[in-house]
């Protein structure tokens, strides 16, 4: 597929860049299967080919239509069309740049004030973990108060066991790692990085909470506010380079919303000074997620010596495994299979699931924003993974646990707190669980 920038953009990296992306696109419509929002309205628009074409019409046109940002808003950019393109089209940088030109490039689509209040309150609450996690105590501790509509929206206060839980362990290894705090997943679920570091530290390696890295920038950057986005990826970066050059190991993730868009610093910073861009790229290559840092042999040797002489559980945990698509789609060949090897190596086992790569519909902000695509979604995805009636539902991001959660039958829990609980003890299922 062939796109001439109107002169208006012709020669901007923004129109190069699209133009390169666009190219690699041979209208097969491979893709088409594979996105979830086609499957759900049948709307070529709504597919990944059709977004190609709007994005390329703006182009040529030199300013995006309505059309172009209703169905931009309406993408996941869950990549699943990357995974399935045979040409190797990257669908979710080119939705970026199409979002860009929706966002900034005049003159701008208009929106509605409350699509403007909505968006903004997003911007400035979410990405601040010092302001969301109080307002998420606040709403806990109102929560009989609240309508039901909110009230499901916030998730259970830990019970006082689950609270006096969440001490780190000692440094006391000579491996060390850093971990992302995220923005707001302090405030939705504090035990996450602690059961990371509990984990961990049974491995030989110290996990450091790393203070000094702000909101990762992945939620400006897809809502299309590039150059805010790209303030916090400057900072996190200094901020990285300081805890490496500080000898630690790694940067480590345990949500993969995050994961990916760090993993991604040096392309994000591509337009900046070379010095920059190539910290970017070493912070970038630096990051891993959890799945990446756990071994699954060495833990099953833990789990074995916790395990000792006792009998097994008289059945194994049935765990309903749900890959991000940030995960599968957007790291892919870095993790894939590593969270289902690390579940067995405790014990667990692991249902068949349908339709394993069908997006959950939370997307980050996207539940806000399209609450009925995301509902729809988030039916069919629950109803897949609980098809074999498992016991618990393991997910490897906050956005996803906390969109399950909302609506699930059984539990929804991060894969780490299960192979914490497991590792400790098989006997503590019910903390899994």
């Amino acid at each position: 597929m062939f796109a001439r920038p109107a002169e208006t953009l012709a020669g901007t990296p923004l129109a190069t860049e699209a133009q390169q992306l666009i190219r690699r696109c041979v209208h097969c419509g491979f893709c088409l299967p594979a996105c979830p929002t086609y499957r759900v309205t049948g709307n070529e628009l709504d597919g990944p080919r059709g977004r190609i074409y709007l994005i390329k019409d703006a182009l040529e046109r030199g300013a995006a239509t309505a059309a172009t940002r209703d169905h931009l808003d309406r993408c996941l950019t869950c990549r699943a069309c990357e995974s399935a393109c045979p040409s190797g089209v990257q669908y979710g940088r080119l939705a970026d740049l199409g979002r860009e030109l929706v966002e900034t490039r005049p003159p701008p689509v208009p929106r509605t004030m409350r699509e403007r209040l909505l968006r903004s309150a997003l911007r400035i609450v979410a990405p601040r973990r010092a302001l969301f996690t109080p307002l998420v105590r606040v709403g806990q501790a109102l929560r009989p108060l609240l309508p039901a509509p909110m009230r499901a929206l916030l998730p259970p206060r830990l019970a006082s066991a689950q609270r006096g839980s969440l001490a780190w362990p000692a440094s006391r290894h000579a491996r060390r790692m850093a971990v992302l705090e995220g923005c707001v997943q302090p405030g939705l679920a504090p035990q996450v990085n602690v059961a990371a570091a509990r984990v961990l530290d049974r491995l030989g390696i110290t996990l450091v909470p790393a203070h000094e890295v702000g909101c990762c920038g992945a939620m400006e950057h897809h809502l299309g506010h590039l150059d805010a986005a790209l303030v916090r990826v400057r900072r996190n970066v200094e901020a990285g380079a300081r805890l490496l050059d500080g000898g630690f190991e790694a940067i480590v993730s345990t949500a993969s919303g995050c994961g990916v868009f760090a993993k991604d610093y040096g392309h994000a910073l591509r337009h900046d000074l070379p010095s920059v861009r190539a910290a970017g790229e070493r912070v970038g290559a630096a990051t891993r997620d959890l799945c990446e840092v756990v071994d699954a042999a060495a833990l099953r040797g833990v789990w074995a010596t916790t395990t000792g002489g006792a009998p097994p559980p008289p059945r194994a945990l049935r765990v309903a495994w749900q890959a991000p698509c940030s995960l599968q789609h957007g790291q892919r060949a870095a993790t894939a299979g590593k969270v289902e090897a690390i579940l067995r190596a405790v014990g667990c086992e692991l249902v068949d699931v349908q339709h394993p790569t069908l997006c959950c519909g939370s997307a980050g902000t996207y539940s806000i924003l399209q609450p009925e695509l995301s509902r729809e979604l988030r039916e069919r995805k629950l109803a897949s993974l609980t098809a074999a009636t498992p016991d618990v539902i393991a997910t490897a991001n906050v956005g996803c646990l906390e969109h399950l959660r909302q609506a699930s039958p059984v539990p929804v829990r991060h894969w780490i707190e299960i192979v914490d609980a497991l590792a400790h003890s098989p006997a503590l299922r019910e903390r899994a669980g």
